[in-house]
């Protein structure tokens, strides 16, 4: 079992909820719901486990472990069986694959969207709604959605056929036909906006409107049309009725918990949309200390309801939020409707803030608590170094230095910076070797860059300070072995330097070596001081590696840069910054050539030419 599963367990509480076991790519494997949480978690990973002969093979993958507080088991279960139908864990049982649920599907990124009936949910540029129990009541619906929406019932994702004439569906008013220019591309999506404000829920604007129409053709005395209006209007109130009876009293609201303790804060929300809670969102925040509840979640609920795709018509925010009238004003105003922002003072949602509230402070509790032993592993890392390096002082700073090349072309070093155990990236740093011969060579290589990094130890505060460069290590790490560490001291005894300690670290079996002693010194594998050296290590390398491309490709522009006339500095960069590299480039069409920003189109034609007459294309 990993140790941060341990940890989750020690701090589960015995309450309902639901629980997600994930893997260590963040994937959900398994939902499950529990009267008491804590019990039924702990027994997957106790001898003898769950029993069930799926569910053995699932402690062994499980990386992080996530609960949910509910109120009741019942609630539990219905938040476990949306959790279910979102993620779709391998672990659980599926009564059904989804591909046998139906869906009312709109393509929303066809020129003319189509309404249709589907039992796939995985194309790009699709709205879903759904999934639907009977698929009988979906086509229904979408024969009197269509009789309302006058859309395109033809598929494809152009409107009309072949022979250019409109369809008999136009005849029978099912269709305005946009095949033929009957009706412009703004008014058709006004008739999708219609459909999927229906689908979402509010129905009211298209009643007002039949109802309007229904009058004013009988006072006309269109008799035959208000019919019309009317039939499709007591079509709507009944697919309103028949769906209205599985929504309770609830409706559509956000509800907001919070807590709070010195710098840190979680927000949790709970959405509840047709009185059903569908997810639950967790949120934390940092720099609060000092600050009113009111002050962060207005700042809070700015951020996040500013960038959603959609505003609740109801949010339920914590008894002590202090007046939030202006944030209820602006959020009224992005959702086109008034939005009412308040806290709860008895019944069913105020059972639901309480228990959002609780949930924050569990999810506070939580990374409190591993920030603390993240913090307490980082000083016994750097204590276990302290003493099997034998240094003066815990190595607060650590810098790491790594040369890459290809075959002794386009050679780069870089110097990576651990402050307490945690990458310090803004003090990064990346050379471009001065000195690279014909033959490739680290030693000399890794002197250069120690020298040049140690000549700016002492600089001042004029135009070269560097912050980075002029805050001395306490401890220096080679990537290599002997001979790459011997360059570096030789390139350090050149400087008055305070007492810096100096390793290097070979890969093979992750050798440390350490001036003045022949023999290097082989720490466990389980050793947290070797397990940071090797995360410095590893970031250093990566750096570099990253740098070296970069160069590479650069120099690959440039050699074909040489021959191509008319693309000066300027042009080159334009084309790098598009293309990102030499094979694009060279595979691109005239079009995309001529679509650059800062290339002339005839300039692009003539490099294009160019291109395909040297046969680089």
């Amino acid at each position: 079992m990993e140790d941060r599963v341990k940890e989750r367990l020690q701090s589960i509480p015995a309450r309902p909820g639901v629980y997600l076991f994930r893997d260590a790519r963040g994937e959900v494997l398994y939902v499950g719901k529990a009267k008491s949480l804590r019990p039924r978690v702990r027994s997957y990973f106790q001898r003898g486990g769950d029993g069930r002969a799926q569910i053995q093979q699932l402690p062994g993958r499980v990386h992080d472990i996530e609960v949910i507080v509910t109120g009741s088991e019942v609630e539990a279960l219905h938040l476990e069986q949306n959790l279910v139908k979102r993620h779709r864990p391998p672990f659980n049982v599926r009564l059904r694959d989804d591909k046998s649920f139906p869906y009312i599907a709109v393509t929303i990124e066809d020129e003319y969207p189509r309404v249709m009936f589907t039992r796939e949910r995985h194309r790009p540029g699709v709205w879903y709604f759904g999934p639907y129990a009977n698929a009988k009541k979906v086509r229904e619906t979408l024969d009197v959605l269509n009789r309302v929406f006058p859309y395109r019932p033809c598929e494809g994702p152009k409107p009309g056929r072949h022979s250019g004439i409109p369809c008999l569906d136009y005849h029978i008013e099912r269709c305005l036909a946009p095949c033929v220019g009957y009706v412009t591309k703004d008014e058709y999506r006004g008739i999708i906006d219609g459909v999927i404000e229906f689908l979402s829920g509010d129905v009211k604007p298209i009643q007002r409107e039949l109802e309007q129409k229904m009058h004013d053709a009988a006072r006309e005395e269109r008799f035959e049309d208000a019919a019309r209006y009317r039939n499709r209007l007591f079509a709507v109130q009944h697919l309103v009725e028949r769906q209205s009876v599985e929504r309770q009293s609830v409706g559509n609201v956000d509800v907001i918990g919070f807590a709070s303790e010195g710098d840190r804060a979680v927000v949790q929300i709970f959405p509840l949309r047709g009185g059903k809670m569908i997810d639950r969102h967790s949120f934390h925040l940092e720099n609060v200390a000092g600050q009113d509840v009111t002050t962060i979640l207005e700042a809070f609920c700015l951020e996040y309801y500013g960038s959603a795709p959609s505003v609740p018509p109801q949010i339920v925010v914590p008894r002590d939020s202090g007046d939030l009238g202006a944030l209820a004003e602006f959020l009224s105003e992005k959702r086109g409707a008034r939005v009412e922002v308040r806290a709860a003072e008895r019944g069913e949602k105020r059972r639901l803030q309480q228990l959002a509230d609780e949930n924050a402070a569990h999810a506070l509790a939580t990374e409190q608590a591993a920030t603390e032993q993240k913090r307490a592993r980082r000083v016994e890392a750097l204590e276990e170094l302290r003493e099997a390096l034998n240094l003066e002082s815990l190595p607060l700073r650590v810098e790491c230095y790594d040369i890459s090349h290809a075959m002794g072309q386009d050679p780069v070093a870089s110097m990576v910076v651990f402050q307490d155990g945690l990458p310090r990236k803004s003090d990064y740093r990346k050379f471009g070797i001065k000195t690279a011969g014909e033959d490739p060579d680290d030693f000399a290589a890794m002197a250069e860059v120690i020298s040049r990094r140690f000549a700016r130890l002492s600089d001042g505060t004029g135009e070269t300070h560097d912050s980075s460069f002029a805050t001395a290590p306490n401890l220096v790490v080679i990537d290599g072995g002997k001979g790459q560490l011997a360059a570096a001291l030789g390139a350090m005894q050149a400087y008055d330097l305070p007492r810096v300690a100096v390793i290097s670290l070979a890969k093979r079996i992750e050798e440390v070596f350490v001036p003045g002693q022949g023999d290097p010194i082989l720490l466990s594998r389980h050793n947290p001081g070797l397990q940071l050296l090797q995360r410095i290590r590893d970031e250093a390398h990566r750096f570099a590696l990253g740098f070296h491309r970069q160069r590479r490709e650069s120099r690959g522009f440039s050699s074909m840069f040489d021959e191509l006339e008319g693309v000066g500095p300027a042009r080159r960069r334009a084309l790098l910054q598009h293309f990102g590299s030499v094979e694009e480039m060279a595979a691109a069409t005239q079009e995309e050539l001529e679509g650059v920003p800062g290339v002339p189109s005839a300039v692009a034609r003539r490099i294009y030419a160019q291109l395909h007459k040297t046969g680089r294309g």
